[in-house]
Order: C-alpha cells, then sequence, then structure tokens
C-alpha cells in the first residue's frame, strides 16, 4: 500500500493504472527525478539570491506538494489519466491555476530525470556510420507515424493546416521510429496533422546523410517513393500494393509470392505497432489535447515516450 496526499494505492496494479509504471520503474525514477529537482532549485537560489542568504534552502512554507515522490507522482498522473486542471488541482489540493502551473514546471525536471536514465528519444535519427570491419551488422529499424487528436482551432487557417483527412478530425503527428526490440530511439517534431507521413520523413531524414548504406528500413504503403528518393539506404521493405482494378485485370489479386513476402514484412513491422499502442496507454496521447501552451504538445509525447522505453527496460544509444 502506497499513500499520496488522499490517494491510497493498494497494488501493484492499481500503481499502473494511476502512474503508468510499476512501482520499481517509479522509484528508480524517482531517484533521478529528485536530483534534477535539487539542480533546479540550486540553480534558481544561485540567480535570485547571488548574495549571502538569510534562510536555508528548503526554509519556509511548504507547498501542496511538498516531496519529490509527490512531484513525481502528480506528474505521472497526469500524463497517464490526462485530466482537466480543474480535477486535477482539487485531487492535489491546489488551485487550477497552480495545477497547470506546477505541471510546466514539472515537465521540464521529468525529461531531465529520463535523459540521465537514458530512455529519452532522439528527436532525428542518426545512423551508426560505415564500419568497413563490420560489413556484415545492419541497422534494421522500423518507421511508421502516429496521430493523436488535439482542440480545433479557432481560425479557419488553421482549422484546415490541422485537419486529418484520415482521421477525420484535427490532430498531431508525429513520425515515430522503433528498431525492431522493445524500445523508441527516435520520436519525430510535432506536426500538424494535416502532413502526410512521407512528407514528415523527408523533411526529418536527409537522404545523402552519411551511414544510411548501413542502414536497413520497413515501412508501410504510406511512404511510397522512397526507394526512388533514399538510394542510399542498405534495404527498403514496403509491401506490395494490389493492381488497380481495370478492363484488362476486372479482378486485380497479388501474386502468392507477393502475399507470402507481405506477410513476412507484416510480422517486422507488427513492432513498432505495438509500441504505438504502448504510448497510447498514455491518456495525454488519446483524449484530445487541450493545452495551448506552445511546444506542451510535443514536450508530452517524447516524454511519454522516454517512459514507454523505461517500461520495457531499453537504453537509447
Amino acid at each position: 500500500m502506497r499513500t499520496f496526499k488522499w490517494i491510497t494505492i493498494r497494488d501493484e496494479r492499481q500503481f499502473r493504472a494511476f502512474t503508468g509504471l510499476s512501482q520499481k520503474e517509479f522509484d528508480r525514477l524517482l531517484t533521478e527525478f529528485t536530483k534534477a529537482l535539487e539542480s533546479a532549485q540550486q540553480q534558481r537560489y544561485n540567480k535570485k539570491y547571488p548574495l549571502q542568504r538569510q534562510r536555508k534552502p528548503g526554509g519556509g512554507r511548504k507547498g501542496a506538494l511538498s516531496t519529490p515522490e509527490l512531484k513525481l507522482f502528480f506528474i505521472l498522473f497526469y500524463l497517464k489519466t490526462y485530466p482537466t486542471f480543474d480535477v486535477l488541482g482539487g485531487l492535489f489540493d491546489l488551485s487550477p491555476a497552480k495545477a497547470q502551473e506546477n505541471v510546466v514546471k514539472l515537465l521540464p525536471m521529468l525529461k531531465h530525470a529520463e535523459k540521465n536514465l537514458r530512455v529519452l528519444p532522439h528527436r532525428h535519427f542518426k545512423p551508426a556510420q560505415d564500419n568497413p570491419k563490420n560489413t556484415d551488422k545492419k541497422q534494421k529499424i522500423i518507421i511508421d507515424a502516429t496521430e493523436r487528436p488535439c482542440s480545433r482551432p479557432t481560425h479557419a487557417r488553421k482549422q484546415k493546416h490541422y485537419y486529418s483527412g484520415k482521421k477525420r478530425q484535427h490532430t498531431l503527428k508525429n513520425t515515430v521510429i522503433a528498431d525492431g526490440t522493445k524500445g523508441i530511439p527516435v520520436v519525430g517534431p510535432t506536426a500538424p496533422g494535416s502532413r502526410h507521413d512521407y512528407a514528415l520523413l523527408k523533411e526529418e531524414l536527409n537522404p545523402d546523410q552519411p551511414g544510411l548504406s548501413s542502414v536497413e528500413v520497413s515501412v508501410d504503403l504510406g511512404y511510397q517513393g522512397i526507394k526512388d528518393h533514399y538510394p542510399n539506404f542498405n534495404k527498403i521493405g514496403i509491401p506490395h500494393k494490389k493492381p488497380r482494378k481495370s478492363k484488362k485485370n476486372p479482378n486485380p489479386t497479388l501474386t502468392p509470392k507477393q502475399k507470402k513476402e507481405n506477410r513476412a514484412l507484416s510480422r517486422t513491422r507488427v513492432a513498432v505497432e505495438h509500441l504505438i499502442g504502448d504510448l497510447k496507454v498514455f491518456h495525454s496521447l488519446t483524449i484530445k489535447f487541450r493545452n495551448h501552451i506552445q511546444s506542451m504538445a510535443d514536450q508530452v509525447i517524447l516524454l511519454v515516450a522516454g517512459l514507454c522505453n523505461l517500461r520495457n527496460d531499453y537504453v537509447v544509444q
């Protein structure tokens, strides 16, 4: 049993429901999170009080989130359940404004802790450089994109910019790159939902980037044309597309060989689908994103990916 304010968590299952992590993973993250809080506090003191302080650090009135453990539980609870600030403040004895203030303040602390644990994903893919001594070693990656709903912008142009015809709602989109194991090494920058998956990839990955000759990539049919635009990849796995119906071919079908190759590729690509499913366990990526602070939407998906890497015991190289 573990108690946070008025919230009593009775078992491991309930703890995961509140935070998305097990108690062991929570304690591991808490160590680095506490260090990040102390470092930020010391920097704030040095900046605000350059002369001799009359009161020791930590003195004075204690806030509603009085301990690092409670602060970490607070920010994880927010990412996992994504309540409104009215509900969040009511649960932790805070006003809605203070609840928002603490969320904005604690997100960078969580990012710093994940970075120290080496679970925070990169923002752009960096291939391993070619090594002439190890020509047999290939770097395998799987590329996909994920969308999440967001509030409809008030401006008409922005509404069109964020509207996703695929999801039929206003969304945010990110490129996710997995390496075929249990982790997410790369989460691309957040973009409006109207952007095509392949257009995002072309912006984020330079086809002339060195090291691509040792990379084997798997994608879905949303990345048609990748073989022409990225000829430097060692190998590109993309499904065979069913031919169009025509007078000469009234019943278009794939050949047995093509179907077999598509099934083999699906077995490989399912790893990234499972990882995206792990991200969507956190309701901050499934409930319509309400926050209007610039860059917060991008920060949330990056931190959630880091928490998923922590859950899967994956170290970002």
